[in-house]
C-alpha cells in the first residue's frame, strides 16, 4: 500500500469514513469500541494525516511573528528577505507573516507561533519566557536560547568555529599559527561557542584574547586596526560576528602582507571581498534554508505536532566557488 488514507483506515478499522473521521478531530458521539479500533488501524497502517489538506478544508490559517534584529546588518537582511518570500510562496497556505524588531520589546503576544533570530541576550531570556506563559510557542534560529523554546533552526556553532580553524590550521601548515579573534558580543552564545569551537581547534598557544566590536563597522575598523598595529605577527583574523564592512579596507590597505582571514555569511560585502582577494573563506549558514526550515517546524507547531530541531550544514565559500549572485 502506498501513503493510507483516512478511508482505508475506515475500511480497516470497519467503521464507516464519518467515524473515522470524527475520532481523527476529536468529535464525540463515537462508541469507545470503535475508537479503539480506528486509533488500532492509524497504528497498524502507519497513516499520518495530510495537515495542508485538512488545513485547507477547515480554511486554516497561521499568523506567525518573526522577531529580528534591525539595522544594517547584511545577514539579518538577508534573513527578512528570505521570510519575506516564503511568506509570498505559501501565500496559497494561508501563512501570515509579522516581521517585528527583534531587539525591542514587548515581543508580540497575538499569534501561533513566533521565531526569536539571532537571540542571545539576557534580555530576551526572561521576553521568551513571557511568550511561552502566554502559550506562544517559540522557535529560536541562527542563535539558541535554552529554556522556554520548542525547537532550534541553525549551524552547530561549535561546530563552525572548529571549521574555521581547521581552515587556518591548513592555510599556515609549515609557520606559526597567531589568530585573532573578533567577537560582536561575548554576551551572544552563537559568538561564545564559535569561539570555543576555534580554541578547541586551535588550541590556546595560537590564539590570541578575542576583541569585541558590537558587530558595528566602525569599531571593526578602529579595533581591528590597532590590533595589527600593536601586533604586526598576527598572521590570521577569525571574524565570529557582523562589523566586516570596517574589515575589509583594513585588508585592502595591507596588501598582499594580509593575514588569513575567515568570516561568516555571504552578504554582498563578503561576496565582493572574495572576489577581490581580501579575504580568504566564508562560512555561510544558509539563511533560506534556515528560515524554509523554521517555518515548517512553526506549522508543525500551529498544527499540534512536536517539531525536531533542525541543524543546518554550513556552506564553505572560497573565490572559486561562489553561488551565483542572487542580485
Amino acid at each position: 500500500m502506498g501513503n493510507p488514507t483516512l478511508h482505508d483506515v475506515a475500511r480497516v478499522a470497519g467503521v464507516s469514513y464519518s467515524t473515522a473521521d470524527r475520532v481523527l478531530n476529536g468529535r464525540g458521539g463515537v462508541a469507545s469500541k470503535s475508537i479503539e479500533r480506528v486509533r488500532q488501524a492509524i497504528e497498524d497502517l502507519g497513516y499520518r494525516r495530510d495537515m495542508m489538506a485538512a488545513n485547507l478544508s477547515r480554511r486554516r490559517s497561521y499568523r506567525f511573528a518573526v522577531c529580528v534584529p534591525q539595522g544594517d546588518h547584511g545577514f539579518f537582511s538577508s534573513i527578512r528577505r528570505a521570510f519575506l518570500a516564503e511568506a509570498e510562496a505559501r501565500a496559497g497556505q494561508r501563512v501570515t507573516i509579522e516581521i517585528c524588531d527583534g531587539s525591542a520589546a514587548p515581543l508580540p503576544q497575538d499569534c501561533d507561533c513566533a521565531v526569536i533570530v539571532g537571540a542571545g541576550t539576557d534580555r530576551l531570556t526572561p521576553a521568551i519566557a513571557g511568550l511561552a506563559a502566554g502559550n506562544v510557542p517559540v522557535v529560536t534560529l541562527v542563535s539558541d536560547i535554552p529554556g522556554s523554546r520548542r525547537a532550534y533552526i541553525g549551524i552547530d556553532n561549535v561546530v563552525a568555529g572548529r571549521t574555521a580553524g581547521r581552515l587556518h590550521r591548513i592555510a599556515h601548515r609549515g609557520r606559526p599559527v597567531r589568530v585573532l579573534p573578533v567577537l560582536g558580543s561575548a554576551s551572544l552564545r552563537d559568538h561564545r561557542d564559535r569561539l570555543a569551537g576555534v580554541a578547541e581547534s586551535l588550541g590556546q598557544a595560537s590564539l590570541l584574547p578575542p576583541i569585541e566590536v558590537a558587530d558595528n563597522a566602525d569599531q571593526m575598523r578602529d579595533l581591528l586596526g590597532r590590533a595589527l598595529r600593536e601586533d604586526p605577527r598576527i598572521t590570521g583574523i577569525y571574524s565570529i560576528g557582523a562589523g566586516n564592512r570596517g574589515l575589509i579596507p583594513l585588508m585592502r590597505s595591507l596588501g598582499s602582507s594580509r593575514p588569513f582571514i575567515v568570516l561568516h555569511e555571504l552578504t554582498p560585502h563578503s561576496r565582493a571581498a572574495l572576489q577581490d582577494d581580501l579575504i580568504d573563506v566564508v562560512i555561510d549558514q544558509k539563511p533560506a534554508e534556515e528560515v524554509a526550515s523554521a517555518l515548517d517546524a512553526m506549522k508543525a507547531i500551529a498544527d499540534g505536532e512536536t517539531p525536531a530541531g533542525v541543524t543546518i550544514t554550513p556552506a564553505i565559500f572560497f573565490k572559486e566557488n561562489l553561488p551565483e549572485d542572487p542580485a
